[in-house]
């Protein structure tokens, strides 16, 4: 019962957060993506005791908060989207909705080879 809601949440945390970022608006942008979502897996995949029996959705939006927190915490304000916007934290949590959707079921491992899957 609980994993269902915290899976939940995180799914309308990460729903929302998208609606924010939107997608990179730059075509160039694309493969920097792609590098921040690379970085993001590893840090989960590697970086979490026990990642791959954890939701996808949960781990990412556990990522996107501390983000989101420490940003705040070090700027004294919440964190805004800038439209176009090429600043790291933006993206970062890109490449945070980017992994979400693709792995909207599963664990960040699944379809990955050379990483660890659950056993």
């Amino acid at each position: 019962m609980w994993t269902g809601w915290f899976e939940s949440r995180a799914w309308e945390f990460l729903e929302a957060l998208a609606d924010q970022v939107g997608r990179p608006a730059v075509p160039g942008l694309t493969a920097e993506v792609d590098q921040h979502a690379a970085a993001v897996r590893d840090i989960l995949v590697l970086g979490v005791e026990a990642s791959a029996t954890v939701a996808a959705a949960v781990l990412l939006a556990a990522y996107a908060r501390g983000l989101l927190d420490q940003v705040r915490e070090e700027t004294g304000r919440p964190w805004a989207p800038v439209p176009g916007g090429t600043g790291w934290v933006q993206l970062r949590l890109l490449a945070v909705c980017q992994l979400a959707r693709a792995h909207r079921v599963g664990s960040l491992t699944d379809g990955q080879p050379d990483l660890p899957s659950p056993a």
